[in-house]
């Protein structure tokens, strides 16, 4: 069996190419902000970036130069504002100008799960009233065969890569997660390949022990990276919490474009992996995000001999 687990250096190497169709999922929770650095690191460019809520990793990428279109349903730094490195981009073509696709919430979930399903699209009733069909194309109208009523419907969207994060898999990559689940398991199905980093690999009989937790079979999973604190500042159920001071800070830092430079040069090109910048971070701040124990119950699954 070939050996999935790698560096995120290698991962982004092997599995992410200029041009690609990349989507990185995770809805406030597990977004992994680890594989969005490494990839602004390798200078990757011309990517079409979709996601459910392009938050502050987006906004990095966006910035960085390293898309040419986002595909998206909101576009927002999550309890503080704008994201203005998209901002930019769309409005004044900074760094390089960049093409949207929006959608609603739903329109995005509808489209992976088409993807996932390897159907051409799926229905929806959420447009109804909505102004986004005069303004996106790929929003059609498809008359109900049975009923005569008629529906919207969005395209499957089929991305050529897929990156996750989590608490743990295994070196098979069978990936378990738990917390707020957003559209991971539907954007792994829809896409052509899929990297996922988690903060530990376990062994397989603890995945084994506990398999309705496994949202991602390993059969589908590309890479498995070890990257703890890979999705700060988004939180980790379990793990550690939101860096809400981090949120805030950005608004000041995407802002001023010299702030957002001295941003990417300190913090992402400036350190070598993660574990460079888990140290520059420090222990304090790590210590404040660390949570205390809070286990579920033990169920039992039975065996039959």
């Amino acid at each position: 069996m070939e050996n999935k687990v790698m560096t995120m250096k290698e991962a982004i190497e092997r599995f992410v190419h200029d041009g690609d169709t990349l989507t990185a999922e995770g809805f406030t929770h597990l977004i992994p902000h680890a594989a969005g650095h490494e990839i602004i690191r390798q200078r990757k460019k011309d990517l079409i970036l979709c996601r459910l809520t392009p938050d502050i990793i987006y906004d990095q990428l966006i910035a960085a130069g390293c898309a040419k279109k986002l595909v998206f349903s909101w576009v927002g730094n999550p309890g503080v504002g704008s994201l203005y490195g998209i901002r930019r981009a769309v409005e004044k073509g900074i760094p390089k100008k960049v093409e949207v696709d929006e959608y609603c919430h739903f329109g995005m979930v509808c489209r992976l799960v088409a993807g996932a399903s390897n159907l051409p699209f799926m229905i929806l009733k959420s447009y109804s009233g909505s102004d986004l069909p005069k303004w996106n194309n790929n929003i059609k109208k498809i008359t109900c065969p049975y009923t005569g009523k008629e529906f919207y419907t969005v395209p499957a969207l089929n991305p050529d890569i897929a990156i996750i994060h989590a608490q743990r898999a295994d070196r098979n990559g069978n990936t378990q997660i738990w917390g707020i689940l957003g559209v991971q398991k539907e954007a792994c199905f829809a896409s052509k390949r899929v990297i996922v980093s988690v903060e530990e690999i376990v062994d397989e009989d603890i995945t084994c022990s506990d398999p309705n937790r496994t949202l991602i079979p390993g059969l589908i999973v590309d890479a498995v990276v070890e990257e703890p604190f890979g999705a700060h500042p988004s939180y980790v159920q379990g793990y550690y919490d939101r860096d809400n001071e981090f949120y805030i800070e950005w608004k000041k830092i995407s802002q001023d474009e010299k702030k957002l430079q001295e941003y990417f040069e300190e913090w992402i090109y400036g350190v070598k992996n993660r574990d460079e910048y888990i140290k520059k971070l420090g222990g304090d701040k790590i210590k404040k995000l660390t949570p205390k124990g809070n286990f579920s119950k033990p169920i039992n699954y039975g065996i039959y001999l």
